[in-house]
């Protein structure tokens, strides 16, 4: 009996790992493609900086969108959804002929990659819910693990010289077949069986704690965009070494961020998620002391290696704590947190880049730096609320 009713559970888990890699394989396949639209549309790097923002701008309302629908409906229903809309929206930046409809394009397929972002978020909250135990961290490495799986099928299919539209098409029927396939596994929305949630209407339009919540997304996660744009090239200007060289540096990151987070669930099982992200940040916020003074090559390499352990996992733990907060109000909460967050990632490398004119590309990591310090002194904000006691009645009947 213990096993029939563990199985649907196991099979759910599975099914959320297939959505976060599907997301992860999805973004991948679209970033290593962007320069051959780019020089299919002829148009120059600022245009296409410009576009990418429609992109994220797209991601942020369909955050906001799917967030209640997925409280109303359940993410059973919204997850596959959102899986099928951003694998049907991957064709389209490779069918634009213009400036204008690539702009359109990207505003839908951004539209679907935050659809999918907070549902399957959400989804993982629920799972983790009923294994009583923390899982949300390795569902955000099978992320980066559809990434690496993206890059693979990239480098294979342009030696091929498939064409753009070919792959995109390809992988975007797969992935609707995935979506659709993996939705059966799904857990039922939990208000379905569960006593109804109390009134929420008093509360007023946001928690102050999700707010909270949400600003720290937005410093961790501008700190992660970091990593990820300026990395390689810090480490070439400022200690003078080769692009192919310079590339390490990222795949150190990369690289920890991934293990870390397969690994922080026992971690937060073992220490609590306040210890993960206080400790977590003080590590990344030592690491980027060391990259910014480090002299060489490998010292650099070992600060971004730090860099990415120490934030692997900080960002599910804010995930965990905005859908466990208040469960009939989980993606909309998450909405906000993943949205902020977003923010951040996107403008990390406008903020970055504004400070380099007035200092070296390396002492501009003092702002995250600076952020990571902050959410350090304020990781108590993940600490688990106690469940609340309900008066005990005598049964009528």
């Amino acid at each position: 009996m213990f096993a029939s009713m563990l199985t649907p559970l196991r099979a759910a888990r599975m099914a959320t790992f297939t959505y976060f890699v599907l997301n992860g394989f999805v973004l991948g396949i679209w970033v290593v493609h962007i320069p051959a639209i780019e020089q299919h549309l002829g148009i120059t790097h600022a245009t296409l900086g410009w576009l990418l923002l429609l992109f994220g701008g797209g991601a942020f309302l369909g955050m906001q969108v799917a967030g209640p629908l997925a409280d109303r409906h359940g993410a059973r229903r919204a997850v596959p959804v959102s899986g099928v809309l951003i694998s049907a929206a991957l064709i389209l930046p490779a069918l634009a002929t213009s400036t204008w409809t690539l702009a359109v394009a990207l505003l839908i397929f951004g539209i679907g990659n935050g659809c999918l972002d907070v549902s399957m978020n959400a989804h993982a909250v629920q799972v983790e819910a009923a294994y009583q135990r923390p899982v949300m961290s390795a569902f955000h490495a099978m992320f980066s693990i559809g990434g690496v799986f993206a890059a693979l099928l990239a480098a294979r299919t342009l030696s091929w010289q498939w064409s753009t539209a070919t792959v995109l098409a390809a992988v975007g029927a797969t992935g609707i077949a995935v979506a659709l396939l993996a939705a059966r596994s799904l857990l039922p929305a939990p208000h379905a069986t569960a006593a109804p949630a109390p009134d929420t209407r008093t509360r007023g339009p946001v928690p102050l704690r999700i707010w909270a919540l949400a600003f720290l997304a937005f410093m961790l996660m501008l700190s992660e965009g970091v990593a990820a744009d300026w990395s390689a090239l810090a480490m070439r200007d400022v200690l003078d070494t080769s692009t192919a060289t310079a590339a390490f540096a990222y795949g150190a990151f990369a690289t920890a961020m991934t293990t870390g987070r397969f690994l922080a669930d026992r971690v937060v099982a073992r220490f609590g998620p306040v210890a993960v992200v206080r400790y977590g940040c003080l590590v990344a916020a030592a690491a980027l002391v060391l990259i910014t003074l480090s002299p060489n090559v490998p010292l650099t390499l070992v600060g971004w290696t730090l860099f990415g352990i120490g934030l692997s996992g900080t960002i599910p733990q804010l995930f965990s704590t905005a859908g466990h907060t208040d469960p009939a109000a989980a993606a909309t909460n998450m909405s906000r947190v993943v949205g902020l967050g977003y923010v951040g990632l996107l403008a990390g490398p406008a903020v970055i880049g504004a400070l380099t004119r007035v200092m070296p590309l390396n002492y501009t990591f003092l702002l995250p730096l600076l952020f990571c310090v902050v959410a350090a002194c304020t990781a108590s904000i993940v600490r688990p609320e106690p469940a609340p006691t309900r008066p005990v009645v005598a049964a009528a009947r």
